[in-house]
């Protein structure tokens, strides 16, 4: 596939991010028939930002645009497989690596080093932006800027609620289990419980009640602010479901959930304008 010049020939495909564990049997591939895919990059604050992106092949009109946010492993094949099954839905699927100048995350093995030693210097204010660069690069790329949505799993979940408070373009946003509440630092000043009063974009989203790190409570806190804010969100909680209950490729998989919040998501985006086209 050749779009334009950015097109990124010398970077390597992603595997599986080493951080994440062993790759499950339940994981699945989406194949690119029919599909243009490519790495590219986008021209953000002074940088060149790598980003996966897939689309449906030979199409002339405009196509709603979905940003897909990282997991805390970063753009590895789980996110890239994302977009694939998104493109086959109708869509523009773009996956900018967020993390590109603190460091690569396919270099760590180690769940909490990674975290340590490199996601925790991620600005929130620098992935705002860089997100923004996103959008407007996809739109001028064979994406439609006025059907623009984004979602995001684990570390991407609670981006895609900040982003949904901060980009009014937005027509749709669906978090996976993102984290809602947490301590404040000069990198992430504020989570999205802070931030239910200015959200301008209706958000889907989607928990496991299992989930040892957002508690109930913590999604009890996010409803009441959302209530108390009169926001357009729905948040669902999958009782059987524990953390990363969508990644496939881990054993957190539970397939039930992960087919529903799917078929949820993809009903959430056409609701609020963001069918795929001709899907």
């Amino acid at each position: 596939m050749n779009i334009d010049d950015t097109l990124d020939l010398n970077r390597k495909p992603a595997a599986f991010a080493p951080a994440a564990g062993n790759v499950a049997s339940t994981t699945i591939h989406t194949d690119d028939a029919g599909l243009e895919t490519g790495q590219f990059t986008i021209p953000s604050q002074s940088d060149r930002m790598p980003a996966y992106m897939a689309k449906p092949a030979g199409e002339s009109r405009p196509l709603p645009i979905v940003i897909v946010i990282q997991e805390i492993f970063g753009v590895h094949e789980h996110i890239r497989d994302i977009c694939r099954r998104l493109a086959k839905q109708g869509y523009l699927a773009i996956a900018p690596e967020l993390y590109f100048r603190q460091g690569d995350p396919s270099a760590y093995d180690d769940i909490g080093q990674l975290f340590k030693e490199l996601v925790s210097k991620v600005p929130d204010s620098q992935v705002m932006a860089d997100l923004d660069h996103t959008a407007h690069w996809a739109a001028t790329h064979g994406g439609d800027g006025q059907r623009l949505a984004v979602t995001g799993f684990c570390w991407g979940g609670r981006i895609a609620w900040l982003y949904a408070a901060h980009n009014p373009q937005l027509k749709a946003a669906a978090a996976w289990y993102g984290k809602l509440v947490g301590d404040k630092t000069l990198t992430t000043p504020r989570h999205p419980v802070d931030m239910a009063k200015e959200l301008v974009t209706p958000v889907l989203g989607l928990y496991g009640a299992q989930d040892t790190g957002i508690l109930p409570e913590h999604i009890d806190a996010m409803r009441r602010a959302l209530s108390a804010a009169n926001a357009k969100a729905e948040i669902r909680v999958y009782p059987e479901a524990g953390h990363a209950f969508y990644a496939d490729y881990r054993p957190n998989y539970h397939a039930a959930s992960a087919e529903d919040g799917w078929r949820r998501m993809l009903q959430w985006f056409s609701q609020h304008g963001m069918s795929g086209d001709g899907k």
